[in-house]
Order: structure tokens, then sequence, then C-alpha cells
């Protein structure tokens, strides 16, 4: 009889132990396909059972929750939504996230380990923490500055600290209100496809993930190449460039807008715009140095993040010498986010040092506790110093007495770039208007901000001085706000 006890008794063991390892299978090997399976909503009930995390500009947040009482309990809230939604992006139960939202989920959503006192009790409860809150680095003052002044039309804004590589502003109108798609009935759906059938793109972050010409606002790069290769020693010395120049090897002529620049020398080609000057000048430095020059400042890069993806900027480095000349003014198949724009001038501010541009200051938990810092940024030496230096001798004489005067202001040095892109079928579009800029107060040791704006439908002449009646009134005021005056 013992026997046959024992018998029954290892038998009763094997299947507890048999018992045991079906549900490690299931609960910890199998956990990750019943998690995604898209029958199985208990994630989702579980991720929205609290208050999410907020995104938090000048210290006050501009999201939040509100409890609708119902399965997905918790949803998305904005505060001044249209204003924000370049950075914030959308927290939807329908159509998942996107921008910072999408970039700091984890913590935003509590699903971060490192939220939790005790991670390890974490991995094994699979609970969410208490969401964290995102500290970004706007400046309030800056972003309405930016907002107000587009007034509703296509175009974009971003400001960085040139320092530090803080992102001060990022604006792009127009705009919506992420709210709309927060929730999972039939008006968000609704809103959803109103959204992205839309013809004016309110979506589309224009400041990060839209490229254009950059115009003559591309002649600062051209200029840091010149000066860095030797090609240029004396800023007022004639260049010996024809008006119009015969683009290499073709038989097509550019011109200038206004009169003047035969043979003028950099520093009235710069204040002035001069294409002519420009074009010859990014030929005679060689297509390997105008490409290696621009690289530096950031064009063609696939990996810049601020912590979501930027779209590259490119500058193309297999042009023939007629290609190069255009890619020299800003044309041909030359392309820029205002992003990578505010970084070129933010170089030329910083004595030729780019510091790679972040938009998260630094993650908390709920309690206010940080988690992850600034820590240390990547920064690189663009051009010599010396450069720098001149380049932003040249800059302060557009705003001086150039074409970027509507930049500027009284209690502070500001140096800036007018451009004016063209585009379309035979340049038949209305030409984007640009200005890209820096400015330092008179009671500063360095430049505090640096700021790139375009304008899709400027209401201007074709001429240069589009950049500067449309695009400077912008930057300026984006400036001020950062400057305090």
């Amino acid at each position: 009889m013992a026997r046959y006890i024992r018998h029954a008794w290892g038998f009763c063991a094997l299947l507890l132990v048999a018992l045991l390892a079906n549900a490690a299978r299931v609960q910890v090997v199998q956990a990750g396909t019943y998690d995604g399976n898209p029958a199985n909503r208990r994630p989702a009930i579980a991720r929205y059972q609290q208050p999410r995390g907020d995104i938090l500009v000048g210290g006050a947040p501009v999201t939040g929750s509100t409890d609708t009482g119902e399965q997905l309990r918790y949803e998305r809230t904005y505060r001044d939504g249209p204003l924000y939604a370049p950075v914030t992006g959308f927290a939807s139960q329908k159509y998942g996230t996107s921008l910072l939202e999408s970039a700091e989920d984890g913590v935003l959503s509590g699903s971060d380990p490192m939220l939790s006192l005790f991670p390890l009790w974490h991995d094994v409860t699979r609970r969410p923490s208490p969401g964290g809150n995102v500290v970004t680095t706007l400046n309030r003052g800056a972003q309405q500055a930016a907002y107000q002044g587009l007034r509703g039309r296509k175009g974009a804004v971003a400001a960085i600290e040139p320092a530090t590589g803080r992102v001060l502003a990022l604006v792009s109108t127009p705009s919506y209100d992420p709210a709309a798609l927060s929730g999972n009935s039939e008006a968000t759906a609704s809103a959803w496809e109103r959204l992205n059938h839309d013809p004016e793109k309110p979506m589309l972050n224009r400041a990060v993930l839209q490229t254009y010409p950059p115009g003559s606002t591309f002649k600062v790069v051209t200029a840091a190449a010149a000066l860095d290769a030797g090609v240029v020693t004396d800023l007022d010395a004639a260049t010996r460039s024809p008006d119009p120049y015969r683009l290499p090897g073709t038989r097509t002529r550019l011109v200038n807008e206004g009169d003047g620049c035969r043979d003028a020398s950099v520093r009235e080609a710069f204040t002035w715009s001069c294409n002519t000057v420009f074009a010859k000048l990014g030929v005679d430095v060689g297509v390997a140095n105008m490409s290696a020059t621009a690289q530096a400042f950031g064009f063609n890069d696939r990996q810049l993040r601020i912590p979501f993806p930027v779209s590259p900027s490119t500058f193309d480095p297999q042009v023939d010498k007629a290609q190069l000349a255009l890619s020299s003014i800003g044309q041909y198949n030359t392309r820029a986010t205002p992003l990578q724009m505010a970084m070129v001038a933010a170089a030329v501010a910083d004595g030729g040092l780019l510091r790679a541009p972040y938009l998260v200051e630094r993650t908390t938990r709920r309690g206010g506790e940080t988690l992850l810092g600034d820590g240390v940024r990547p920064d690189r030496q663009v051009m010599r110093p010396s450069t720098a230096l001149r380049l932003r001798e040249l800059m302060t004489d557009v705003v001086r007495e150039g074409t970027g005067t509507n930049a500027a202001i009284p209690g502070a040095t500001v140096g800036g770039k007018t451009g004016t892109a063209q585009h379309g079928l035979g340049n038949s579009g209305v030409p984007y208007a640009w200005f890209v800029s820096w400015a330092q107060a008179d009671a500063d040791p360095e430049p505090k901000v640096a700021v790139a704006v375009v304008v899709e439908d400027a209401a201007a002449d074709r001429g240069e001085i589009s950049g500067g009646g449309d695009a400077a009134p912008i930057a300026k005021e984006v400036m001020r706000a950062v400057l305090g005056l």
C-alpha cells in the first residue's frame, strides 16, 4: 500500500511541477505574445487606468488628464493645444502617440522601470508606476511670440540657445488641437480624417519634419566654407564676379534681384545678397570643401533627434559645377529644416561650436525627483573661431544696413541673413521667405538666442526683401522675448 501512495505522491508532484512550468511559460515566456495580441484589451485598460504624466513648459504643465469614467478611464487633455502641438504631439487612445508624447511615452505612461523605487519588483508585477513628468527647454514667451508672429500662415520657427543647444521655441502653423484626437469615439475618428485630409497639413511639424530650399540663408554656410578654405581672406576685396554669371558648362545666366553685384566684395555681397558672387564662390571652394562644411553644420545627418526624429537636411556631394553654383546659394536640391538653419546661426553665434539641440531638460517622478537630467551634450567645432567672428560681422551688417533691418532690436546686437527661396516648376511658386539670426543683449556676455523663420506664403515681392519683410519681424519678436527687451 505504501508503494502505491508513494507513486500517487510522485505523480501529483509531477503534475504540480508541470502546472508551475506551464504557468511560468504563459506568464513569462509568452507574456509578450499575449500582451501584443489585438484581442487582449488588458494592457490598454491598465495603460489608461491612471492619469498620464505631464509635459511642462516654464515650470507649468501644458498637458493634463481627465477622468471619463469609462473602461479606458483617463483621457489626455491639452492647454493651448495648437501652440504646443509641434512639441507635445498627441496621445490618443485610438491612434497612439507622436512627438514628445511618443519619445517620452515610457515616463509619461508610467511604464519606464526607472519610475519605480523597486525596479525588480516592477519587472515582476508589470504594474505601471504613476506617470512621470517631462520638463522641456522651451521659453514660453518665445513660443508665444513665434506663434503670434506667424498668424496662422504656413511656416515655422525654431529657436536655440547657442551656448547649450536648448530648444527655446518650436512652432509650426497652421496648427491643430491634439485634444481632438485623445479619445476613441466617433468624434475622434472624424477629427483624424479631417486633419489628415486637410490640404494645409496642420499635423505636419514644419519646424523639424519639413525641408525647404534655404535660399540665400545658405550663404552663411558658403561664406564659412570660403573663409575656412582660404578662398576668401579679405572680406572687403573685390571678388572678380561677373553679373550676370554664366553657370559653368552651360548657357544659363544667373542674375541678381538688385544692382551693384559685379565684382562686389564678400561683405557687400552678403549684405545685399548677391547670388552671382556666392554662386561663383561655391564653385571656387569646390564640392569637397562645400560638402564637408555643410555636413559639419549638420546637413545629411540622419541621426538627429531632439528626442523625436528630425528630417535630415541635405546637401548633395555628387554635383557638377553648375549644380554646385546653385546649391551654394541654397537652391538646386539643397534642403533644410528650420531647426537646421537655427543650428547654423547658433554655430556662428557660439564661436563656430555647434551644440546638439535638445528639447527635454529633464524627466521626473510624479513627486518631482529627477530621473534623468540633460547630461553631457555632444558638440563639434564646425568652423574656425576666427571664421565665426567674421561671419558675425557680416550678419551684423545685414541687420544694421542691409536686407535685415526689420530685425534690429534697441539695446542688443543682432546678426541675420535674409533669404527668398525659389521653388516649383520653373520657379513659379510663391517664394519662401527666410530669416536666420542671433541676438545678444548689450548687458550679456554672449549671444542668448539663434532663430530661423520660414514663411511659405509670404505676401511680399519676389525679391530678397521678402525675407526681411515677412520673416525678420517674427524673428525679432522671438529674440526680444528671450532677451527680455
